[in-house]
């Protein structure tokens, strides 16, 4: 049979360790940098500094039943697969959905200014046009 440990209810304090005083020599997140096994992040990458050409950003409602749409037009020497991925990226960050079209990339709702923003740091000039 084995003996149970009782704590005392009499108010006398009991004898005891704590689960948790093996961990008080672990090193914290904020000492990453001295602790020898914790590695550092990687550098991230900086936007492109060149510039990729003017892209144009339209608001557009026509043919779509009322509903309003962001159009980026005026690609010049960009591929399909690299518009594909600036409308993903545009599309997760708005959290709109949205789609490559003839060349174009349209964005649901009206978004420009992100769109601009995400635009500007993949190296474009993005320009205003339209209503």
């Amino acid at each position: 049979m084995t003996k149970k440990n009782r704590i005392p209810t009499d108010g006398n304090s009991a004898a005891w360790t704590s689960p948790f005083a093996a961990l008080k020599n672990v090193p914290l997140p904020s000492d990453r940098a001295t602790h020898p096994r914790v590695t550092q992040p990687a550098p991230v990458p900086t936007a492109p500094t060149k510039n990729r050409g003017r892209v144009d950003i339209i608001r557009s409602t026509a043919h779509r039943g009322g509903k309003t749409v962001t159009v980026v037009t005026g690609f010049v020497g960009i591929g399909q697969a690299e518009k594909e991925q600036l409308a993903k990226e545009m599309q997760k960050t708005c959290g709109a959905g949205g789609t490559v079209k003839e060349g174009q990339i349209e964005i649901q709702g009206d978004q420009r200014e992100i769109v601009a923003r995400i635009l500007t740091e993949a190296g474009f000039r993005p320009v205003f046009a339209g209503g």
